[in-house]
């Protein structure tokens, strides 16, 4: 039996995780062996366990509680614990999701030791190297040896990056395989929809009407660590709210709790807590996000994830970044780039509200069955 050591970390890789262990479990458990191994990067029961309950994604095999820190000291101390797990597990593979610290640190770990590593979301570019996510997600894609593209331009970035669309199996680190398979998240988002449209309460309990308020998500350093751009973001936000009279709904990352209460200017605190269209949430869990997300009128995010899941339920998004790793929802001129400037963001949800039942979504994610495509490409590699 092939065995695969998944490592998790963040809140995004627990539900990414949730695609492939619920195939395994379906189709391959008696050919594949899946041990889960949890950094604890993200620690907080709300941004974690919650999703792993929720989710029914089987209790990580191994959890190390690191939490926060620096980034070299976070990621130095998962190396080292990672590195310790996979000689006593000696997997076939080391599976990795996407671009956060955990991703980092089991690419060098399993690499240093020659155990193949299989990347999920592989060539995803913002082209932005002051990202920490940008040096994670290149690093790991150059000592991979499967890599799973969610879309054709993740497939062209690898393939621009002198990787080899024609290479045949078996695949190694020196030799690895290109595959463009869809995306997991758009596996699970077809899985859930229905339990979550059948058991989230979070429209009833804040009282939001269905596509007449804007959902936000704000938790990159990038915003959440800059007070000019944190209050910028903040102040734009309630002006928005309410000149339109729409409520905007934030449900709140941990590190933008904190950021709020440092660094958010008095004035503008006091203008939010003062707007009751203005609702600050706890974190909500994965299937409250996805009917926050179907029922919104339009998304304003800083998160790659939520991008793309807003694109599933066809919602358009406003990103406030410089850039995007998502090309294809602004080529599909449903993602607008904005930055944290308060007259691009009024201008993209002005654009959005004029345009919003002329906007076209087409299929860039695959078709649902991107897990499956992985769990078998793998067994195959012989």
């Amino acid at each position: 039996m092939l065995k695969i050591v998944t490592i998790i970390g963040a809140r995004p890789q627990i539900i990414k995780a949730a695609a492939l262990s619920r195939v395994i479990n379906k189709n391959y458990k008696d050919s594949i062996k899946e041990v889960i191994v949890h950094t604890g990067q993200h620690y907080d029961a709300q941004m974690s366990q919650v999703f792993i309950d929720e989710l029914n994604i089987p209790m990580p095999n191994y959890n190390f509680g690191i939490g926060s820190a620096t980034h070299g000291s976070q990621t130095g101390k998962m190396i080292r614990e990672i590195e310790e797990i996979l000689f006593q597990e000696l997997p076939d593979y080391v599976v990795l999701y996407g671009d956060t610290n955990s991703t980092l640190a089991g690419a060098i770990a399993a690499s240093k030791i020659n155990i193949p590593v299989v990347h999920i979301e592989a060539g995803l570019r913002s082209f932005n190297k002051s990202m920490p996510e940008e040096i994670n997600r290149i690093m790991c894609d150059h000592v991979s040896t499967l890599l799973f593209s969610p879309t054709e331009t993740g497939l062209n970035n690898l393939i621009k990056e002198g990787f080899s669309a024609s290479a045949s199996k078996p695949f190694t680190q020196d030799n690895p395989g290109l595959f463009h398979c869809g995306d997991v998240m758009y596996d699970n988002n077809r899985y859930f929809k229905k339990l979550a449209f059948e058991s989230s309460k979070v429209l009833k309990e804040h009282k939001l009407a269905k596509k007449e308020f804007i959902l936000c998500t704000i938790h990159r350093n990038n915003n959440t660590d800059d007070p000019e751009r944190l209050n910028t973001i903040f102040s734009t936000l309630n002006e928005i709210s309410i000149i339109n009279k729409i409520p905007i709904v934030l449900p709140l990352h941990p590190r933008t709790t904190n950021a709020m209460e440092e660094s958010l200017d008095n004035s503008v605190a006091e203008a939010i807590h003062k707007n009751p269209l203005f609702k600050l949430l706890p974190p909500v869990s994965f299937l409250d996000m996805i009917l926050l997300e179907s029922q919104c009128e339009i998304v304003i995010t800083d998160s790659g994830g939520v991008q793309k899941e807003a694109y599933f339920f066809k919602k358009p998004s406003i990103i406030l970044r410089s850039e995007t790793e998502w090309q294809e929802i602004t080529d599909a001129g449903v993602g607008i780039v904005t930055d944290a400037s308060k007259e691009r963001i009024f201008d993209a949800y002005d654009y959005f509200k004029s345009k919003k039942n002329t906007l076209e979504y087409p299929s860039i994610f695959g078709d649902g069955n991107a897990a499956g495509f992985i769990c078998q490409t793998i067994l195959n590699n012989k």
